[in-house]
């Protein structure tokens, strides 16, 4: 008889393309020593009822309660981890005054061993708690700082991607926060990528190093090019911001005459583990290079309203063929809840679909065609995280992590309004990616491991 570390009973919700999703009522999940799903198994499976005879009884078997639902853990391709110190603040300034007057300032805090590790234990028991199972993580430029980052995530049993920071332009970055120089910088970068790839040997869930130039206007020419010749060197992923707001959209267009993709592009830092933060302003030729070359985008509904100056065109990008996730982009986003991040995500896409201003006619107000459902932000939460990654979650089926969140639907202090015993899943499904709160969250798993459990 095979082995399995967990067995799962249950019904839960899967995206099976941006705009399906599938209701698997009652299925069994079988999850081996690797964390992975290694088996499901439908009621109407010829082995179903065997199956459940043989494992029901077992330590080792979770069977759902009335009410509770499974989710794929959801995956934030942004969030910058220094900033949780300063979220909710400071949301109503430019974007140049934001970065200068509370950001830099914030994130140069964490040479301070002992206050880096304080925030960031905070932050990651907080993305587990509503439901992030794994990170796309901006630290800070401080080599020891970002490694304690990728540590804590090994510790408390999330999955994260972590990225050392690089500004090294010094015309362009303030004395008190930046790298030494260039050659600091790329050095920095290349001991923190070997910390990593060694503490990710010791690491079930994985942790993984990230090149992370901050964005085009904070880094060299010098810094861009050997920062490309890492990532290829050592196979790592990629993170930046591309396109994100007028000023610095249009900054890269003066300083090379080009779009941030073309000019990422050149120096190596596209690519099919390269995750662009923003990307509001991409035109078709911009996103035909991220198909091409397999680049993402990671999309952050709530800090776009704040700082992007407009509303990316999600449906439109999918359409080229692009990679798109959800991101927090805590804290330029006020929430580290993709759950929020993804009911913005369809206000958004709506808003631009109607437009804004009523002095315009109604046909010529918005863009049409551009509205997403709560199905299609959900893929983005969860599968379409997983594969902008190149990695093997975002799913609830077999050879995918079990990566999952336990929703309890039925919690006193946030039920949800399910006042029919037989209500359509899939209307359940809907108020479940509307109105849960992270109390809903009753327990969170990753690589088959639990990693949350809500206290009572």
């Amino acid at each position: 008889m095979t082995e399995y570390t967990q067995i799962f009973k249950g019904t839960a919700f899967s995206s099976t393309s941006p705009k399906e999703v599938q209701t698997l009522k009652d299925y069994l999940f079988f999850i081996n020593a690797d964390g992975t799903i290694e088996k499901v198994v439908a009621p109407e499976h010829i082995d179903y009822q065997t199956l459940l005879d043989t494992y029901q009884d077992n330590e080792n078997f979770h069977q759902l309660a009335d009410g509770q639902y499974f989710l794929p853990g959801f995956i934030d391709l942004h969030v910058h981890a220094p900033q949780w110190a300063q979220s909710g603040t400071a949301l109503d300034i430019p974007l140049y005054d934001w970065l200068n007057k509370y950001t830099f300032p914030i994130e140069s805090k964490f040479s301070d061993l002992d206050f880096a590790k304080e925030v960031y234990e905070d932050l990651v028991s907080t993305l587990l708690a509503n439901g992030t199972t794994t990170s796309l993580y901006f630290a800070t430029v401080h080599k020891e700082a970002s490694l304690l980052l990728a540590e804590i995530c090994a510790k408390k049993g999330q999955r994260g991607l972590v990225g050392k920071v690089v500004m090294d332009d010094p015309e362009q970055n303030p004395d008190f926060y930046r790298d030494a120089d260039t050659q600091t910088a790329l050095a920095d970068t290349e001991e923190f990528i070997l910390a990593v790839k060694e503490l990710a040997k010791s690491t079930k869930q994985g942790v993984y190093p990230v090149v992370t130039p901050r964005f085009i206007p904070s880094c060299t020419d010098g810094a861009l090019k050997g920062l490309g010749e890492l990532a290829a060197k050592y196979d790592t992923h990629v993170q930046s911001h591309c396109s994100e707001s007028d000023w610095e959209h249009g900054y890269v267009q003066d300083r090379f005459k080009k779009n941030d993709a073309f000019a990422l592009h050149d120096f190596g830092l596209l690519g099919d583990k390269s995750v662009m933060a923003h990307s509001n302003f991409l035109n078709d030729a911009d996103a035909e290079l991220f198909a091409e070359t397999g680049t993402a985008v990671g999309h952050c509904p709530i800090s776009n309203a704040y700082f992007a100056n407009s509303v990316i065109p999600i449906a439109h990008l999918h359409s080229k063929g692009v990679d798109i996730g959800l991101g927090s982009d805590v804290s330029g986003g006020f929430s580290p809840s993709l759950f929020d991040n993804a009911r913005q995500a369809v206000m958004s896409s709506r808003m631009l679909e109607d437009g804004v201003n009523t002095a315009l006619a109604a046909e010529k107000r918005g863009v049409p065609n551009s509205r997403i459902t709560i199905n299609e932000a959900f893929y983005l939460a969860t599968a379409g995280g997983g594969e902008s990654l190149s990695l093997p979650i975002g799913r609830l089926e077999e050879n995918y992590t079990w990566d999952a969140q336990i929703i309890d639907t039925k919690i006193a202090s946030a039920k949800l309004p399910i006042f029919d015993k037989n209500e359509d899943l899939n209307d359940i499904f809907q108020k479940i990616m509307y109105l849960v709160r992270p109390e809903n969250i009753s327990e969170v798993w990753v690589q088959g491991n639990k990693v949350h459990e809500r206290t009572k």
